[in-house]
Order: structure tokens, then C-alpha cells, then sequence
């Protein structure tokens, strides 16, 4: 880490930071014995947002526990020369305080790079330096723990608190309460069941998914051909970092790189100033309005504002072919849109796909060395809501009902709040997992939690009308 000229901002009396200060083990003045009044389970981006808001709130006493032993933001797709699809004032906290401590601008004003940034030009920054300022913020924090896994969720009637219960990695056990709880666990990775192989020989250790691509990466390089299958800016990342292999000569070198998408088109995301207005409040609210078959039917349609890929990213694997086929040489990869692959299967020397063409109803074989699937994420059900679980009400799908203050639907016998961060994509629309969003959903729930407005947040944004318009 560089080092640190400014403040700490957490800091008191303007102490200056510690160099690589670990998350506090306990937070510095919360009481000994006595709820929380927020806790939050897991601190991804969107948790981190909320601790980062709630710091500093008179009266407002909050822990964040996450069973990571730092902070880490997929660490599997931080490759060199990727950058955020949202620009840098989607930070943690700008959009909804922008005079806060913990904005993007104070980090690099701490690391002395406000004028290398300012140089740049940049608006969309490096995944990496997201990485780094999210974790500058979560180690200075002192509502943030992390070694502390939460292995059971309960509510105590009697008590009118959740029960939380938490361990280390050491096996060390604690028990916490708390009046209103967070979950921010975060998505994990999907591997549809048509590349799923059974244990045994190589053919499961070939078919990686693309949130661990970078521990994998040499080893796919050294491929003779790889696989990859999805359409979004993951799969789009893979196959660009792929074909940028280079012999020592400098030469192309690395695999035959085939990319597969289910999408009609290798497409670029919606990234117009009018079609951005998805993600704003007004259409959350529009969204929620809508009959549930119908925001079901939406969020597959809309897929190209949320899993689309970045025009600099299409172009940049134009480029890439472009330079390969100079001198008449054959490309080193194919692309094919409106693909589905149906089966996985072991083959001598890696793997052969089952694949249907959608649009000619037509099946065939290929073979390839291995598989990077870029097949996105799903929001799940973690296994400490166990004793929760009874007072929990989700819907036909097994999903939860959400207010729009982002308030989990429970049993009208829990007097606590249980409020959820990206799992409301069936309820509240595309901006769910966007970083946009982040700010503004962090400060609604912590306007909900302290039942006052603590961070004032717009209700209306857009100048698009999302519905019937009113008047005449």
C-alpha cells in the first residue's frame, strides 16, 4: 500500500492513519452488553456502502461481520487493464454524501494521487484501484469485522432482538444481538447443470468458472483450446485476456479461444444517457408497481442493461483479431452468438460439448480442452437463516417479499427489521446488483433502520416517465 500522507478519517484528533491497520476486532466504544441497533452479515460493496454512511450517526450503534479475513472484491477477475462499468462517483458513498470521508476523491487524496488521477482523465477507474480503495475503507472502519463467520441467525421473542451467532476461523464463538439486521452476502456463482461432470479423472478440474479464472489463468493459457461460455462482461474480459497471450517472441501465442453466448448477438451493454435512467429511483418505483409475471418478464428482456458487454471491450476484441490475422495468418478464435449448451461430457485429452443452435434448431458436437463459464451469479440462501427460516414470507418462487424500504416480509410476531442488499432483482428491477444504486439503496436502509432521515435521498431523478403520465 502507498503511503499515507492524509488523515485518517476515522481517526481521532486527525491521528494519522496506520499503514495496513487490520479491521478493529471489536468496535471502539460499543457497549459490552445490549443490542446493536444494525448489524450487517457480509461486506461486500453494498454492506461496506451502508457501514460506511452509518459511521458517525449520533445514536447509532452498528457492526458489519464477514468471514473473510479481509476485504476482497472478485479477486478472480481483477485483471490488469479492466475497469468499472459504473463511473467513479458510484462509489461507496458520493451519491448519497458526497461530503463524506470515505468517498473515492478522499482515497486518493490519502494516497497522494489526486494528480495522477486528475491527469488521467479517467471517469470509469481500474477494478483493481476499486478493490483498493473499497478495502482502504473497510480497514478503517470501526463498525467492520471481519474473521467472523455468522453461523446462526435467530429471533428472541422475549428478548424483542435478533440473536447472532459468529465464529472465527480459530473456532473461537461469540454471540451478538441486534434490533434490525442487513444481509449483504452477496451472490455466488452460477454453473448451469448442463456442465456440470461428475468427480473423477479431469473432466470437472477443466470447466472453471469465470470468479476464478485468475487462479487458473497460466494453466488456460497453456490450453490448446479454450471455451468460453457466456456473453456478458466477464465472459467478454476471459476471451480479450486470452487472446492478448503472447509467445516469447512476442509473437501471438496462447490457445484457440471459442466463445460461446445464448444471446443472439455479442451485444454491447445499454449504456445511454436516457436508457441509464433504469437505474434510478423513479423507475424502482415504477417497477415495484408492476404485477410480479410482469417485472419477471421484464428483467429477462432487459438483460442487455445488466449483462451486456462494454463497447471498449468489443472493440478491444476486434482489435485483438484484427492484429492476429495480419499476413493472411488464420484467427486464433470463433465467436457464436445464439448458442446453447445442452451437455459436458469427458473426451480424450479434455471435454466435448452438447450445443444446440437456437435459431436453426440444429444440435452439434464440439471439442475443446477446457471451459471458462461466465455464467453469471444467483442470489443465495444462506445456511444461517436456518432458525429464521419459519418466519420468513417468500413468494410461489421461493424469493423474498421486499418492501420498498428494501424490508424482508417476516412473521408479524417479529417486532425486529431484516433487510436485504442485491437480492431484490424480482422486486426492484436491473439497478439491483449496479453499483449506481449502491449509495442511494445503503442510505434508504439507513433511513429506514434509524427512523428518521439520516442521509436524504431523491425520490424522483429521471426525466423519463416510466408509466401512464399524469394529467392531462
Amino acid at each position: 500500500m502507498p503511503h499515507e500522507t492524509a488523515p485518517d478519517p476515522a481517526a481521532p484528533h486527525g491521528e494519522p492513519a496506520r499503514e495496513g491497520a487490520p479491521a478493529h476486532a471489536a468496535p471502539p466504544g460499543a457497549p459490552a452488553e445490549g443490542p446493536y441497533d444494525l448489524l450487517g452479515v457480509g461486506l461486500g460493496p453494498f454492506n461496506l456502502s451502508l457501514a460506511a454512511l452509518a459511521d458517525g450517526v449520533p445514536g447509532l450503534r452498528a457492526l458489519f461481520l464477514d468471514t473473510r479475513p479481509r476485504f476482497s472484491w472478485h479477486p478472480g477477475l481483477l485483471l490488469e487493464g479492466t475497469v468499472l462499468q459504473v463511473p467513479f462517483l458510484a462509489d461507496l458513498v458520493t451519491m448519497a454524501d458526497p461530503t463524506s470521508p470515505w468517498s473515492y476523491l478522499n482515497y486518493l487524496r490519502a494516497h497522494d494521487r489526486m494528480f495522477p488521477f486528475f491527469f488521467s482523465e479517467r471517469f470509469h477507474i481500474p477494478r483493481r484501484e476499486y478493490d483498493h480503495y473499497c478495502r482502504w475503507v473497510a480497514e478503517r472502519l470501526p463498525s467492520c469485522r471481519f474473521d467472523a463467520r455468522v453461523t446462526s441467525l435467530a429471533w428472541d421473542g422475549a428478548g424483542g432482538v435478533f440473536r447472532v451467532t459468529h465464529r472465527s476461523a480459530a473456532g473461537r464463538s461469540a454471540e451478538v444481538t441486534a434490533r434490525q439486521v442487513v444481509l449483504g452476502v452477496g451472490t455466488e456463482p452460477v454453473l448451469p447443470h448442463a456442465l456440470r461432470i461428475p468427480p473423477g479423472g479431469d473432466g470437472a478440474e477443466r470447466i472453471v468458472h469465470s470468479a476464478a479464472y485468475r487462479a487458473h489463468r497460466s494453466r488456460l493459457a497453456a490450453a490448446g483450446d479454450v471455451t468460453v461460455v457466456g456473453a456478458g462482461q466477464s465472459g467478454a474480459e476471459v476471451v480479450l485476456d486470452l487472446l492478448r497471450r503472447r509467445s516469447g517472441d512476442g509473437e501471438a501465442g496462447g490457445p484457440f479461444v471459442r466463445w460461446l453466448a445464448r444471446t443472439p448477438a455479442f451485444a454491447p451493454m445499454e449504456y445511454s444517457k436516457i436508457g441509464l435512467e433504469h437505474f434510478t429511483p423513479d423507475y424502482i418505483r415504477y417497477f415495484r408497481a408492476l404485477p410480479e409475471p410482469v417485472r419477471d418478464r421484464l428483467v429477462r428482456e432487459q438483460w442487455q442493461l445488466h449483462k451486456g458487454v462494454s463497447e471498449e471491450t468489443l472493440a478491444d476484441i476486434h482489435d485483438e483479431l484484427y492484429e492476429h490475422t495480419i499476413g493472411g495468418a488464420a484467427p486464433r478464435a470463433s465467436l457464436h452468438p445464439g448458442v446453447e449448451v445442452t451437455g459436458a461430457e469427458r473426451a480424450p485429452g479434455g471435454l466435448r460439448l452438447r450445443c444446440h443452435h437456437v435459431q436453426q434448431d440444429r444440435p452439434f458436437t464440439l471439442r475443446t480442452s477446457a471451459v471458462v463459464a461466465a455464467t453469471g451469479y444467483a442470489a443465495r440462501r444462506p445456511p444461517f437463516l436456518g432458525p429464521l427460516e419459519p418466519l420468513v414470507d417468500r413468494d410461489e418462487r421461493g424469493r423474498y417479499r421486499i418492501d420498498g424500504d428494501y424490508r424482508v416480509a417476516l412473521d408479524p410476531a417479529v417486532t425486529g427489521a431484516l433487510y436485504v442488499q442485491n437480492a431484490e432483482l424480482h422486486t426492484h428491477g436491473v439497478g439491483a446488483p449496479d453499483l449506481t444504486l449502491g449509495a442511494w439503496r445503503a442510505a434508504t436502509i439507513l433511513n429506514a433502520v434509524a427512523g428518521r432521515t439520516v442521509r436524504p435521498v431523491p425520490d424522483q431523478v429521471a426525466w423519463t416517465v416510466f408509466g401512464t403520465p399524469d394529467g392531462p
